[in-house]
């Protein structure tokens, strides 16, 4: 039952106190840069456990059950402890980016429910390529969020307003992961409402 995707997948579970440990202060620079890099690890090792699962035919029923929890724990908890220590902040809207990141927290708790209900009727929803955009703009966005706490000093000036370049790219992103989810979520929600009758 332990096999190497499996295991793979329990140390993202695993890691994500330390990564919401190294999180914890935003002021302190070198902890988010340890953050980025364990959260970067945490990502290739979502890859590696999918990819050697099926070359090597270890796919298993844990392992099913286990993936996607193990991604759904890291987003949440890197939402949540972003969001209270203030980094999901930025020009012109302040605090209002918390509602992108709200969106995807949402999302995740109502598709999950959606998918145990399906799961019971015996009819499966298969991930889209736009919820693998969805997921490639949210991991882009809370990485680069990360990464805009450890180096403070990369800024740049735009029309009089100074930005951290990967910070900005992390609220651009999220927002971009926020309209993906709503629009994939809509999707599962069709599919759920027609089983629902």
């Amino acid at each position: 039952m332990l096999t190497l995707p499996n295991i793979l997948t329990l140390s993202r579970i695993f890691a994500v106190p330390f990564l919401a440990f190294l999180l914890w202060w935003p002021d302190w620079a070198m902890g988010y840069l340890l953050a980025f890099g364990l959260y970067s690890l945490m990502g290739i090792t979502d890859y590696f456990d999918g990819y050697l699962a099926r070359s090597s035919g270890a796919v298993s029923k844990l392992g099913i059950f286990l993936d996607p929890i193990a991604d759904k724990i890291m987003v949440a908890a890197v939402i949540l402890v972003l969001t209270a220590q203030g980094v999901l902040r930025g020009p012109y809207v302040g605090d209002m980016h918390v509602i992108a990141g709200l969106i995807i927290l949402v999302r995740e708790i109502a598709v999950s429910g959606l998918r145990e209900f399906l799961g019971g009727l015996q009819v499966s929803v298969p991930v889209t390529r736009l919820a693998k955009w969805k997921t490639t703009f949210q991991l882009i966005a809370l990485g680069s969020l990360i990464l805009g706490k450890g180096l403070p000093g990369w800024n740049v000036v735009v029309a009089g307003i100074e930005a951290n370049v990967p910070h900005t790219v992390g609220l651009t992103t999220l927002w971009a992961a926020a309209v993906l989810t709503l629009m994939t979520g809509w999707d599962y929600l069709r599919v759920g409402l027609k089983h629902m009758d």
